[in-house]
């Protein structure tokens, strides 16, 4: 297989016209490397992610700023983003699913599988992360839980930010990795970096998930699940904005819905 036919043509928008010769489109991939080994990498990945995020986490307990957890998040995703990218797309986020899927860029069929996978990652990743730290530790971070939210004042502040946050980052995503016209072999380090940033910018106001199966994970294994709807709606409504700006207006000929 060439790398014109590679596997992540699988999870980016087709950049044949319906009328091309057979002879011009990817070979089909093998069930297993269709549909299987897509969601194993996802798992993988989103446990080796967020391990290093819940780790940074509880490391930085203590400690002011969020430097440490921000670099950990960053320079963590962007690496499996790139080692697992031609495998599976490299989303490790159900926000960032959602978005790809709906600007065209997977199968439905693979939508939910991929969904409970990075799920999946983020609970091995937590509990593991509970096996390597002290207990005190664990029990001052709550479990790498999101706790930034100190009371319901700042419930709305809080789902704002996740969702613009979001927002930034299914943009790199959709902008570098999806849309043919922007498509960038440094996408994996601007996604990195988007993380990297918002975490910087945002920690002190919800925590900066951008990640339902982020949140998800320790909610599980510490059994802190206050306010955790907040790291699902925020983050799914900002994917779901990136959706409207990249079918009507940002996106190229193939993605756009309108003035095509």
């Amino acid at each position: 297989m060439t790398s014109a036919e590679s596997k992540s043509e699988l999870f980016t928008v087709a950049t044949g016209d319906g009328g091309d010769n057979h002879q011009n489109q990817p070979k089909k991939l093998p069930f297993f490397e269709h549909y299987i080994q897509p969601c194993l990498a996802e798992v993988v990945g989103s446990f080796l992610f967020m391990f290093v995020g819940c780790v940074s986490v509880m490391g930085n307990v203590g400690i002011s700023g969020s430097i440490q957890p921000a670099l950990a998040h960053g320079l963590a995703l962007a690496i499996a983003i790139a080692i697992f990218g031609e495998i599976s797309g490299g989303h490790f986020n159900p926000a960032v699913s959602v978005c790809v899927y709906l600007i065209g860029g997977m199968e439905v069929i693979l939508l939910v599988p991929y969904i409970i996978s990075q799920m999946l990652g983020g609970v091995i990743a937590a509990s593991l992360a509970k096996a390597v730290t002290t207990n005190d530790a664990f029990s001052n971070a709550t479990g790498a839980a999101f706790n930034a939210i100190p009371s319901s004042d700042g419930i709305g502040a809080a789902t704002m930010a996740e969702m613009i946050m979001t927002l930034f980052l299914t943009i790199v995503v959709s902008m570098g990795a999806v849309n043919g016209r922007t498509k960038s072999q440094l996408a994996p380090f601007c996604i990195g970096l988007t993380v990297t940033a918002n975490i910087l910018a945002g920690g002190g106001i919800s925590g900066a998930c951008m990640n339902p199966a982020r949140a998800f994970g320790p909610a599980v294994v510490s059994g802190h699940w206050t306010h955790h709807w907040i790291y699902w709606v925020g983050p799914l409504t900002g994917a779901l904005v990136t959706v409207s700006i990249v079918r009507l207006v940002m996106g190229d000929k193939k993605v756009r819905v309108i003035f095509k």
